[in-house]
């Protein structure tokens, strides 16, 4: 399943997370890959909102893991600083995602082997300076799910029947 979104400016990408957020359940996981400055924590800020989070939520490059209560936690990994999949353990980045909140992975495409069966893959490029593409993949049942929801909600460029 390929399913694709577009945005023109930064907003546009923090509403489209915002969106998502309402489709959210306990125990999802959402793996954001792309370039630097792609627009992934836009996205998460996004989401952060529709999940009430009230703090400003800032790119974990350098702390790995950020958590933000809200409506549902939402744990905001960033592994770009990770070197190797065994250093995921000493992070607890499996007790994380199954913690009970919603999981928010950037560059966790590093790792795809670390990645629990079932989750939402979404690559964000830049098409130009404001324009993103958002291309959405899922790997199992509730996250095809969420991803199609998602997409005819949000503004759908082409959905499977």
């Amino acid at each position: 399943m390929g399913l694709t979104l577009h945005t023109s400016n930064e907003r546009e990408t923090e509403l489209l997370g915002r969106c998502l957020s309402g489709f959210l359940e306990p125990g999802d996981v959402v793996v954001l890959s792309g370039d630097l400055g792609a627009g992934k924590t836009h996205f998460v800020k996004g989401v952060a909102e529709g999940l009430g989070v009230p703090e400003s939520v800032t790119s974990p490059t350098f702390n790995i893991l950020l958590v933000h209560p809200g409506r549902l936690t939402l744990y905001h990994l960033d592994l770009y600083r990770l070197e190797r999949a065994e250093q995921l353990e000493d992070i607890d980045f499996w007790g994380t995602l199954e913690a009970g909140g919603v999981s928010f992975i950037e560059w966790g495409d590093r790792f795809p082997e670390a990645l629990p069966d079932d989750h939402l893959d979404i690559v964000i490029d830049r098409e130009d300076v404001e324009r993103r593409r958002f291309d959405v993949a899922a790997s199992g049942e509730r996250s095809a799910g969420l991803a199609v929801d998602w997409v005819r909600t949000c503004g759908q460029q082409e959905v499977p029947e």
